[in-house]
């Protein structure tokens, strides 16, 4: 049975989290019942505050055993980095979890952390869904819903482009934009582990048109900035990163069918000069018939259109607590909840 309010925790308040934290207070169809911050000058203010909104009498607080023993419903769970461990606690202790950052569905890679969640779900009587922009909806669910219009399908591209430099993002220092092309391969960073979280969207779209994965391959191109290019976290100097596409392609019957594009840049005084245009995603399907997606949003005053993939993160995770809270207990992907149906949203 469906209930009408749910009591939610918000677990982090970066980009992602302020978002998400918002839409639970503004939004009729929740309560709020606590917030876990990481930043200590974030302690004690009260969740309101911390959005730009009224108070709200709930504080946010750092102490984890506090909020573990709160009586909730949900727990939207949005650090930057994955906590198996901890999400497995929260949902043994019977709060259900939609996580931001996956796991989204199961392959090789993901089998451990999804069994290790699944029994936590059974122990507790709970659900965990994972979803995101990318990965975890526009490269997974839209398409796979697309195909419907489809005859036949050769190929499928997927295209995240992302101008940084009119949104900024914490992603250009944690991408390593800035540093010269071979200290960046030469040296670990975030996107060490990139093409196998993309790869659990990529394989649902493959288990949903009734294939199986062969192969999953990466390729990394880099642009360096022919001029400083000043930006509000500070410059990327002339001649170090300044723009890179990473593309994944998952292959099944020997040859390659799902091509993921990722583009991240700041301008177009780069080289080589790719001129992409607006920051959008973007979906083409090869066959018959050929169509194409775009989906971005719309004009700010400037005229910009801003790249919205932080708020959309944060919104497709808070418009499925409703049903990931009535789900039976386990993992639930997208198949699992098929038509998502937002609560709320309509409201004076």
């Amino acid at each position: 049975m469906s209930k009408t309010s749910y009591r939610i925790i918000q677990w982090a308040t970066g980009t992602v989290g302020k978002t998400s934290l918002r839409h639970f207070i503004e939004n009729p169809t929740f309560e709020l019942a606590g917030v876990l911050v990481f930043n200590p000058d974030k302690v004690g203010q009260d969740a309101g505050a911390l959005v730009g909104l009224p108070p709200t009498g709930v504080l946010a607080t750092d102490d984890v055993e506090q909020i573990l023993a709160l009586d909730a419903d949900c727990v939207h769970f949005a650090p930057m980095l994955q906590d198996i461990e901890m999400v497995s606690r929260l949902l043994r202790s019977g709060e259900n979890v939609v996580s931001t950052i996956g796991p989204f569905f199961t392959t090789d890679y993901s089998r451990a952390d999804v069994e290790k969640l699944e029994a936590a779900c059974q122990e507790g009587g709970t659900s965990f869904h994972g979803c995101g922009i990318h990965p975890g909806f526009i490269g997974d669910i839209v398409p796979i819903t697309l195909t419907r219009l489809m005859d036949r399908i050769d190929r499928i591209h997927v295209y995240e482009i992302a101008d940084k430099l009119t949104t900024p993002s914490v992603y250009i220092e944690f991408m390593g934009f800035g540093l010269a092309p071979d200290e960046l391969r030469a040296r670990p960073n975030c996107m060490a582990q990139a093409m196998v979280t993309f790869g659990e969207s990529m394989a649902m779209v493959l288990a949903g048109l009734g294939k199986k994965v062969e192969d999953l391959t990466e390729t990394h191109e880099i642009a360096v900035a022919r001029n400083d290019i000043a930006y509000p976290g500070g410059v990327i100097r002339a001649g170090t990163v300044a723009g890179q596409h990473w593309e994944w392609t998952m292959w099944t019957d020997g040859r390659p069918l799902l091509v993921y594009h990722l583009y991240y840049f700041l301008g177009d005084d780069m080289e080589p000069q790719w001129n992409l245009g607006e920051s959008r995603h973007r979906i083409v399907f090869e066959g018959n018939p050929g169509m194409e997606m775009t989906l971005k949003a719309t004009p700010d005053a400037d005229g910009r259109h801003p790249f919205l993939g932080i708020t959309w993160t944060a919104l497709l995770g808070a418009t499925a607590v409703p049903q990931v809270c009535d789900a039976k207990p386990g993992d639930v992907t997208h198949f699992d909840l098929g038509v998502v149906q937002p609560r709320g949203l309509v409201r004076s």
